[in-house]
């Protein structure tokens, strides 16, 4: 059973480390500070196996070359990014498959552009490593890819299996929220996710993983084909809306001017 540990950087970022039962080699999910790094692996005496990287965005690769001068050892990474992150040495895109043999576990490749157009996100069973395409509640900005693009990516996120649980880049939750609240009021499982992440957020604790299961209740960028979510996208486009991209669309840029 794998054992994924957040630990926070920078000003709002997570930080994840895997490991499998009480094996001392871990990986390393998108490091964008070396120092909380550092001092984890110290403090628990553990080795680096593997860095796993989702796209090129310093506040996720910024970490890389302290980590690797102390840790050295293989850094997966987009396969289409691997010019703007010179570290990566396993090159990997939508449709790879590798194994971790220090977790004791495979990995898959799904290519998700929009938020950046090489981004890809890691699943193994159980557990999706989002980086900055999918949060609890939100998802990212749509930086190089276009609005199609992201949407057709969450799609692919959407469909893993209900118990998958999301392990996303950054502590945006509750404002993820705020806004889903906003585009549906009534939804009652956004209110119970609120109401959990708040006493989470008061001890200083991470609201991540959330599961997909979660995501298609109160995730309005996994909601593209509800009735109540394509209402309040209408209204706010002063349109009807019938294309889920356009849909979508519509949502980011409402969530980007809030």
């Amino acid at each position: 059973m794998l054992e994924i540990t957040a630990l926070s950087a920078l000003s709002d970022n997570y930080i994840w480390v895997i490991a499998n039962g009480g094996d001392t080699t871990v990986a390393v999910v998108d490091p964008g500070e070396a120092a909380p790094v550092q001092q984890y692996l110290s403090e628990h005496g553990l080795a680096v196996g593997a860095y796993l990287i989702t796209h090129h965005h310093g506040d996720h690769v910024g970490g890389l070359d302290a980590l690797l001068a102390e840790h050295p050892a293989p850094v997966y990474g987009p396969r289409d990014e691997a010019d703007r992150v010179a570290q990566i040495t396993d090159k990997v895109a939508g449709g790879d498959q590798f194994s971790l043999a220090f977790l004791d576990a495979d990995f898959d490749v799904i290519d998700v552009p929009g938020h950046t157009l090489g981004h890809i996100a890691y699943v193994t069973p159980g557990a999706l490593l989002a980086g900055d395409a999918l949060f609890r509640g939100g998802c990212g900005r749509v930086f190089e890819g276009t609005h199609a693009q992201m949407q057709a990516s969450l799609a692919r996120l959407r469909d893993l299996p209900e118990s998958t649980q999301v392990y996303g880049g950054h502590e945006y939750t509750l404002k993820n929220l705020a806004f889903a609240q906003t585009v549906e009021p009534g939804n009652a499982a956004i209110e119970a996710v609120i109401n959990e992440v708040n006493t989470l957020r008061a001890d200083d604790r991470p609201s991540l993983p959330g599961t997909i299961a979660e995501e298609r209740e109160i995730n309005p960028f996994l909601r593209w084909d509800h009735p109540d979510v394509v209402a309040a996208a209408e209204q706010r486009a002063g349109r009807s809306l019938s294309d889920p991209g356009e849909i979508f669309a519509t949502l980011r840029e409402w969530k980007d001017a809030s």
